[in-house]
């Protein structure tokens, strides 16, 4: 059986590029793990609180970004999340919002 040349350059270049991109993937997600960690001293381990704090985990992510920019705007009002919010930027939002969405 002749292979061609062509059909194994594709499949080589289709092999790079998944590679890259599960590379960039998980570039994302450790980022936002790192952020979510400043998360968890009040909103447990991966957004599962077990104290007073509320559930992030499972999250919607439209509504966890509309709470952040209010925090972070000062609409919403809380001792502590209104500083916190302010460190962040719209794009870091939604990295957390993935996360947060994604943890069950």
């Amino acid at each position: 059986m002749k292979i061609n040349k062509r059909l194994i350059s594709v499949m080589g270049c289709a092999v790079l590029l998944s590679l890259t991109t599960g590379c960039a993937t998980r570039t994302v997600d450790k980022h936002a793990r790192n952020m979510a960690g400043s998360c968890a001293a009040c909103h447990g381990t991966n957004g599962h609180s077990v104290g007073g704090a509320p559930v992030l985990a499972g999250l919607d992510k439209t509504y966890f970004i509309t709470q952040m920019k209010d925090f972070k705007s000062g609409a919403r009002q809380a001792t502590i999340m209104n500083k916190h919010a302010k460190g962040y930027s719209d794009e870091e939002f939604a990295l957390l919002a993935d996360f947060f969405a994604a943890q069950k």
